[in-house]
C-alpha cells in the first residue's frame, strides 16, 4: 500500500477511478487527448467498441508504464496517467455501465495496494520491459503537438503548411531554451493559433459568413457536454479533493515540487505548493486551445476539464473548499464552451477544420506510436528486438490488420518484451 493513505483518501481514489471509468464508458469524458477525437466514431455508430478499445490501449499503454508508474513510485503521489489512462481503457472495454464502475473502482484499489508490487515484479525481469515500454511514449507527446500543422496542410495547402512548420519550429526551439517544461504545449498552442488564423482570414478575405438559419454547428456537441455536467462536476470535485489531500498531483510540472513540499514544513512548504500551483496554471493555459477545441468538435470533455482543478486543489485551505472549488471550476468551463462554440461557428473554414483536426490527430498518433514502438523494441532487444517487433507488425498487415493501426505498435512492443524474456530464460537471448 502507498504510504500515508487514510481511509478517506482510499475512498476518494476508488470513487474517482469508478467515476472516470463511467464517464469513459458513456463517452462523456476521457483523459487522453488522442482518444477524444475517436470517440464520436463509436458514439455515432461508425466504430465498434472492441476497435475503440484497441485504440485506447495503444495510445495509453506507454504512458501508463512510463510516467504513470514511475512518477508515483518516485514520489508516492498518484498522477493522472496512472489513474485516468487505465480508466479510459476500462470504461471503453466494459460492456455495461455498472461493469465500468466496478472495474474503475477495482483499479483504484490496485493503485493503492498493488503499485509497489507491480513495479517490483516488472523490474526483476531480465529484459527491462518498464524501461523499454516507457521509451514508447517519448515521441507521442511531441508527435501529438504536430496535429495543427497536419490540419493546415490538409485544409490550406503546401505553402501555408510549410510556412507554419517553419514558424512553429522557431517557437519550439525558443521554448526549449527559455521554458523547456512548456515546449510541447507551446508548439500545440502556436499551431492552433495559426490554424484558426488561416481559417478566419480565409473567410474574411472571401467574405464567407455563417448561415444563421443553420444554427450553431457546434451546439449539438456542446449541449452533449452540458447534459453530462453533473458527472463532470463530480469528477472535478473529486480531483480537487484528491489534490488537496496530498495524494494526487496533476502533472510532471508539479508532482516533484509537491513531493518536496510535503516533506517540508512551515513557510518553505507553502512556497513550494504555490510554485507547483503556478506551474499547473501556466501549463493549463497552454492546453486551453487543445482541450476546448477538441471538446466542441467532438462533444467529449476532459475528465479534469481544462486542468485548473489541480491548482485549486493544491491551494484551497481544506478539503471541503477544494471539493466545492473543483465543481465550480468545471461548471464555469463548460458554460464557457458554448460561447467559444458560438464564436467559432461564425467562420465556415473553422467548421470545415473540425473534421481535419480529428483526422490529423489520428494521423500523427499512428505515426508517433509506430516510431515509439520501434524505439521500445530496439531499447529492449537491439536488432533482435527490432526483428520481433517488425514481424509482429507485418504478420498483422498480412492477416487483414486484425489489430488496429494505432494499436499494433504498442502491442508489438509488449509482445517483443515477453518473447525476449522467454528467449533469455531458454538461453537464446543474451543481454
Amino acid at each position: 500500500m502507498l504510504e500515508g493513505y487514510s481511509i478517506i483518501s482510499v475512498i476518494v481514489v476508488i470513487a474517482l477511478c469508478a467515476t472516470t471509468a463511467f464517464l469513459s464508458h458513456t463517452g462523456a469524458a476521457v483523459f487522453h487527448d488522442g482518444i477524444r477525437p475517436v470517440l464520436p466514431e463509436y458514439i455515432e455508430g461508425r466504430m465498434k467498441r472492441p476497435e475503440l478499445a484497441s485504440i485506447a490501449f495503444g495510445l495509453s499503454v506507454g504512458f501508463i508504464a512510463s510516467v504513470g508508474i514511475v512518477h508515483t513510485v518516485a514520489t508516492n503521489i498518484l498522477n493522472p496517467w496512472l489513474l485516468f489512462l487505465p480508466t479510459d481503457i476500462l470504461g471503453i472495454v466494459a460492456p455495461r455501465k455498472w461493469i465500468a464502475i466496478a472495474l474503475g473502482a477495482l483499479w483504484g484499489v490496485l493503485c493503492i495496494f498493488g503499485m509497489g508490487a507491480l513495479n517490483t515484479a516488472l523490474t526483476i525481469l531480465p529484459v527491462d520491459m518498464i524501461g523499454g515500454i516507457a521509451s514508447l511514449g517519448n515521441p507521442v507527446m511531441v508527435g501529438f503537438s504536430l496535429f495543427p500543422l497536419v490540419a493546415i496542410f490538409r485544409q490550406f495547402g503546401t505553402q501555408k503548411g510549410v510556412i507554419s512548420t517553419v514558424l512553429v519550429l522557431i517557437v519550439r526551439q525558443l521554448a526549449s531554451i527559455f521554458v523547456p517544461g512548456m515546449t510541447d504545449a507551446l508548439v500545440m498552442l502556436s499551431g492552433i493559433i495559426l490554424l484558426l488564423g488561416f481559417a478566419i482570414s480565409n473567410d474574411m478575405t472571401n467574405k464567407i459568413t455563417s448561415n444563421e438559419g443553420s444554427g450553431n454547428v457546434f451546439s449539438e456537441r456542446v449541449e452533449r457536454i452540458k447534459k453530462n455536467l453533473p458527472f463532470l462536476m463530480l469528477v472535478g470535485a473529486l480531483v480537487a479533493l484528491a489534490s488537496n489531500l496530498r495524494i494526487f498531483a496533476g502533472s510532471e510540472v508539479s508532482i516533484y515540487t509537491l513531493a518536496q513540499s510535503y516533506a517540508t514544513t512551515g513557510e518553505a512548504a507553502s512556497t513550494l505548493v504555490n510554485q507547483a500551483a503556478l506551474a499547473e496554471v501556466m501549463r493549463g493555459i497552454g492546453f486551453i486551445p487543445l482541450i476546448a477545441i477538441t471538446a466542441i468538435t467532438t462533444g467529449v470533455y476532459g475528465v479534469a476539464g481544462l486542468t485548473f482543478v489541480y491548482p485549486i486543489g493544491y491551494l484551497m485551505p481544506n478539503p471541503i473548499f477544494a471539493l466545492i472549488g473543483g465543481a465550480i471550476m468545471i461548471f464555469v468551463e463548460v458554460m464557457a464552451l458554448g460561447l467559444v462554440g458560438k464564436f467559432l461557428s461564425k467562420f465556415h473554414s473553422i467548421r470545415s477544420a473540425s473534421d481535419n483536426i480529428r483526422s490529423s490527430m489520428t494521423t500523427v498518433m499512428e505515426f508517433a506510436l509506430l516510431i515509439g514502438s520501434v524505439n521500445a523494441c530496439v531499447t529492449m532487444g537491439g536488432a533482435t528486438g527490432f526483428f520481433i517487433g517488425a514481424m509482429v507488425y507485418f504478420i498483422n498487415e498480412f492477416t487483414g490488420k486484425k489489430i488496429m493501426q494505432m494499436a499494433i505498435g504498442p502491442v508489438a512492443a509488449i509482445v517483443t518484451g515477453i518473447v525476449l524474456n522467454l528467449m533469455y530464460f531458454v538461453g537464446l537471448f543474451v543481454i
